[in-house]
C-alpha cells in the first residue's frame, strides 16, 4: 500500500503532495514501483494534529482521485461524506483509523458500496494519543477491540471477508509498545482477517536507533519493520518508500519458499 498524503502537515512528507499534479504524479508512481493499492489521504493524523472539515478533506482529495482514475485506490478518511464521493470516483477500500467510531454513517456507507474496509486502533483521538498511552497487555488489549470493531462493522453490514485489521503502530502507543505489537503480530492475526502495517517512517524507528527526539525514522529501519511484520503474518505492508519496500518483501517472500 503505497502512500499519499494530501496535507500540508503530515508527519514525514506534509507539504509534499498538497498540489493535485504531485499527488496523482505520486499515485502513478507507486503503481509503477509496484504498489498493489494507493492510499490516499486529505487530512493528517500524525500527534498533534487538528481535523479539517469534510469540505477541506474533499477539496484535496478529489481533484487527485479523479487523476488516479483506474489506479487501485484506498481513501484514507473517517468521514461518510468523503468516503461516498471516494467510492464514486473509484476508490476500492475505505481506511478508517477511528475503526467506524467518528462518523455514524460511515458503516452504512461502506456496507451499501460493497467496497473493502481498514479498521484501525487508536487510543483516544489524533490531538492527545501520545498523552502517556498506557495498556497492560497492549497485544491483547488492541486486538479486542479490533474484534469488537470487527463484530460491529458486520452487524452493519459490511462482509467480514472485505475487512482488514491495523493494530495502528503509533497511534496512542509508545516506542515499546509498537515493537511488542510487531513481535506479537500472531495475537492479531488469529481473528483470521488480513493484517495491515503501517510503520513506514514512524518516529518509533528513530527513537530505537537512538535518537530520542526523532520525529521520523530511517529507510532503513522502516524496511526492516516491514520485512519482520511480514514473516510474522502481515498481509499488507503501508510504505512511503514504495520500490524499495516491494523489493525487500520479494526477497522475504523468497526466502520464505513462498
Amino acid at each position: 500500500m503505497g502512500v499519499v498524503n494530501v496535507t500540508p502537515d503530515s508527519f514525514s512528507d506534509g507539504g509534499v503532495h498538497l498540489q493535485p499534479s504531485a499527488a496523482v504524479a505520486a499515485g502513478w508512481g507507486a503503481v509503477d514501483e509496484g504498489a498493489a493499492i494507493v492510499d490516499v489521504g486529505g487530512e493528517s493524523t500524525r500527534p498533534g494534529s487538528s481535523g479539517v472539515s469534510a469540505e477541506e478533506e474533499l477539496r484535496r482529495v478529489v481533484p487527485v482521485l479523479e487523476g488516479l482514475h483506474c489506479a487501485p485506490v484506498s481513501i484514507d478518511t473517517a468521514k461518510a461524506e468523503v468516503a461516498r464521493r471516494a467510492l464514486e470516483l473509484g476508490a476500492e477500500l475505505v481506511n478508517d483509523v477511528t475503526a467506524l467510531r467518528g462518523d455514524p454513517r460511515l458503516a452504512e456507507v461502506v456496507a451499501e458500496s460493497g467496497a473493502y474496509l481498514c479498521l484501525m486502533h487508536m487510543q483516544g483521538e489524533p490531538r492527545t494519543m501520545q498523552v502517556d498511552p498506557a495498556y497492560d497487555d497492549v497485544a491483547s488489549e488492541v486486538t479486542a477491540f479490533l474484534e469488537d470493531r470487527l463484530v460491529f462493522a458486520v452487524a452493519e453490514g459490511v462482509s467480514e471477508d472485505r475487512i482488514c485489521l491495523d493494530p495502528g503502530i503509533g497511534f496512542g502507543k509508545t516506542v515499546a509498545h509498537n515493537f511488542e505489537l510487531v513481535r506479537r503480530l500472531d495475537v492479531l492475526t488469529s481473528l483470521g482477517r488480513p493484517v495491515v502495517i503501517g510503520f513506514s517512517r514512524k518516529s518509533s524507528l528513530g527513537r530505537i536507533l537512538g535518537d530520542s527526539r526523532a520525529t521520523t525514522g530511517p529507510l532503513s529501519a522502516s524496511i526492516a519493520a516491514a520485512v519482520a511484520a511480514y514473516e510474522r503474518g502481515a498481509t499488507i505492508i503501508r510504505a512511503h518508500d514504495v520500490r524499495e519496500h516491494v523489493e525487500a518483501l520479494t526477497v522475504a517472500a523468497a526466502l520464505a519458499g513462498a
